[in-house]
């Protein structure tokens, strides 16, 4: 297992990662006919722009010669938390789910973030998706309820809770 930062290079297949895995992770939570329709190429562009722009670090995890992982993050995109740093995604490969490779991503962005300074990390993730919940909770994360984010996806409300983790606990 090798985790190395990603590049310009590496676009097409973190957008892969993140559309297979929302098409397994979010199945029953997200609207299906979103799901089914939901293109591999669709961030693409999205980290085409962050990564050039040094927006945000995506750190990939390679597995037997397999890109099979990836997690970013970055500054704070909250402007109420100027001083926080997030993590805005971390995804797998469905069939590397539960085998601790998450949990590998996560320390090296929490070590990247906490390198550069930052005492607290927060990052989103959706109410009823109790496998990342349990995920983050066991990595000593804290549910910030309170702090939620409502968006829609093909008609249906979705509802974001805020985790945080912070270095001087």
């Amino acid at each position: 297992m090798k985790i190395r930062k990603a590049t310009l290079d590496d676009v097409e297949i973190i957008s892969r990662i993140h559309a297979l895995s929302w098409k397994t992770a979010y199945k029953g939570i997200v609207p299906q006919v979103y799901l089914d329709e939901f293109k591999e190429d669709f961030w693409v562009s999205a980290f085409t722009n962050w990564l050039k722009d040094n927006h945000l670090t995506v750190q990939l995890m390679i597995v037997d010669d397999q890109k099979i992982g990836c997690v970013s993050y970055g500054k704070s995109r909250d402007q109420s938390l100027p001083d926080w740093a997030e993590v805005v995604s971390l995804y797998l490969l469905p069939e590397y789910f539960g085998k601790g490779y998450g949990r590998k991503l996560l320390e090296v962005a929490l070590s990247d973030i906490k390198e550069a300074g930052f005492k607290n990390v927060y990052l989103w993730v959706l109410n009823e998706n109790q496998r990342a919940r349990r995920f983050y909770e066991k990595n000593n994360w804290q549910c910030k309820a309170e702090d939620e984010y409502i968006c829609e996806i093909s008609g249906k409300k979705l509802t974001d809770i805020r985790y945080i983790y912070s270095f001087e606990e």
